[in-house]
């Protein structure tokens, strides 16, 4: 709302200062600063809400040093994140580019999802929550409608760069590079040189015509990483500050990631995929950025609050949305390492279990407990050691995944 308010004193009467709001880099360091701000002074407040209201987390005996005295620590706490990041996005971002739209949704919508599962939880005493069959198809609900809008909205698309031999002089002295935006399911490959692959080659087994089925496979595509990121993001959430801190890093590696997409200098320079309009995300990013380190001034140990389902499914699939829209998604795999470790060990560990239940009659683990974080707990790591472990993991793998620019 700013945006349009200084806009129009810019416009109407020339107001000195005013043209700064037009600059994202700008208006991306206030939505920081505001979304910092707001999740620290207003997060006590909405702490003390929870606590009134006794919405208390419940804590299973898993045999875990002080685990038990986190019983009755507000949870839910994922409200803290969504307001701080809603409020100075509001404010500050262009609420008609299409990018800001998804986002926006994609809080509201997973934010839902986990906020029932933790209702359920704490004011319905089932501590199993919402059913996960109910989970999987919110999630999946969720990347229909994200690949959907990213494959048929006219404002999503994509400029190439020309060839050499066709880039264009212009009068201004300056070299067109890329070609006409146009509509695509080409995404991002890490480490080639020609790094762009391109979904609808799926098809192509059909013979002709094969690109007009593309949007299935990309609808597919957005729909397993939207899943899958937003349930990493949920295991990752087991003790004090690792899914806030870990996802902070990520969403400020992704914010680089977006800016540059978005600025045709910068993508030119970087030889990298110039999508319009998409670098007005960066404002969403970074107040999202700032609220999940505000968030941590409260849920790091010992914890005050937990954020519950209701931010680690919005989280997940913030981070999942972003990736995808800037065709960044396959680097998640090294970015979001850390979601990816914490879900694989629950799956190899449920695997095996099964696995050597049926063949020897007693299940086997790999894994003293999983996720991951909590092997480590009953290997007797505290989990402040834990957690600021697995954050240098997380700053090597955002570090090595900037590198990808130009590592190729």
């Amino acid at each position: 709302m700013l945006y349009y308010l200084f806009e129009y004193l810019e416009n109407q009467f020339n107001l000195p200062g005013a043209s700064v709001f037009q600059f994202i880099t700008f208006r991306a360091a206030l939505a920081f600063i505001f979304s910092l701000l707001f999740s620290t002074i207003y997060g006590k407040r909405i702490i003390n809400y929870l606590r009134k209201q006794q919405v208390g987390e419940t804590v299973r005996d898993l045999g875990l040093e002080g685990q038990k005295e986190k019983s009755g620590t507000p949870t839910m706490g994922g409200i803290i994140i969504i307001l701080a990041t809603l409020v100075p996005v509001l404010l500050l971002a262009k609420l008609d580019n299409i990018y800001v739209i998804i986002l926006l949704i994609t809080t509201l919508w997973m934010g839902f999802i986990g906020f029932v599962d933790d209702y359920i939880k704490v004011f319905k005493k089932d501590k199993g929550g919402l059913s996960g069959k109910f989970k999987v198809l919110g999630q999946v609900g969720l990347g229909l409608f994200v690949g959907s809008m990213l494959y048929f909205h006219p404002d999503v698309t994509i400029k190439e760069q020309l060839p050499a031999d066709q880039q264009i002089v212009q009068k201004n002295g300056r070299k067109q590079v890329f070609g006409d935006a146009r509509k695509s399911t080409k995404t991002t490959i890490p480490f080639l040189k020609d790094n762009e692959l391109d979904y609808s080659k799926v098809l192509s087994f059909m013979g002709d015509g094969y690109q007009t089925y593309a949007w299935i496979i990309f609808i597919f595509v957005v729909v397993f990483i939207v899943t899958g990121v937003s349930n990493g993001a949920n295991l990752t959430d087991g003790i004090d500050g690792l899914a806030a801190g870990s996802s902070a890093i990520i969403v400020v590696t992704l914010a680089v990631f977006a800016w540059v997409s978005g600025n045709i200098i910068f993508a030119d320079y970087l030889d990298v995929m110039y999508i319009p309009n998409s670098g007005e995300m960066t404002v969403f990013i970074l107040a999202f950025a700032g609220s999940l380190i505000g968030f941590l001034w409260y849920n790091t140990f010992p914890a005050q609050v937990f954020m519950g389902d209701t931010g680690s499914l919005t989280i997940g699939g913030i981070i999942a949305v972003i990736a995808i829209a800037i065709r960044k998604e396959l680097l998640l795999v090294f970015l979001a390492g850390i979601f990816v470790v914490e879900n694989m060990s629950v799956i190899l560990q449920v695997s095996y279990f099964k696995y050597t239940r049926k063949k020897f009659g007693e299940g086997r683990r790999i894994f003293k407990m999983s996720p991951l974080h909590h092997h480590y707990q009953k290997s007797g790591y505290h989990e402040s050691k834990i957690v600021t472990r697995f954050w240098i993991v997380g700053i090597l793998l955002a570090v090595f995944t900037i590198a990808t620019l130009k590592l190729r």
